[in-house]
């Protein structure tokens, strides 16, 4: 009969150090799918869409780097992940109705460029 080793004696990572390298993997991914559209669509699209989507992916960013936080701040005290990253797409869309520049399609497409690195993520994981 063999004794059951516990597991923080069995050399497992910590849970925390895995996230963080997730969410590292992730903004990583997000980061580098996002100059790689941006470029695609400078060439075909112009200046001014391709613009509006990094604006756009930079928001998507800075969501993603909230909802992490406010995730990593969940415990025993907390139920609920917090609501104020939900201002970021609010402020994006509110945002290119007012200034002229920013063109709306191409902003709310850069902000959902998270999407597929996380995909990415789910694919290539280790």
């Amino acid at each position: 009969m063999t004794d059951a080793i516990p597991v923080s004696e069995a050399g497992a990572a910590d849970p925390m150090a895995d996230y963080a390298r997730l969410q590292r993997r992730l903004m990583l991914a997000t980061a580098a799918v996002s100059v790689l559209v941006v470029a695609v669509t400078w060439v075909v699209f112009g200046g001014l869409a391709a613009r509006s989507l990094l604006l756009g992916s930079c928001c998507g960013l800075l969501y993603l780097r909230l909802l992490a936080r406010s995730v990593a701040r969940l415990g025993p005290g907390s139920r609920s992940v917090g609501r104020f990253q939900l201002l970021v797409p609010v402020l994006l869309v509110v945002a290119s109705a007012r200034i002229p520049s920013i063109q709306l399609l191409p902003a709310l497409a850069g902000f959902v460029l998270y999407k597929p690195a996380l995909l990415l993520q789910a694919v290539f994981a280790p």
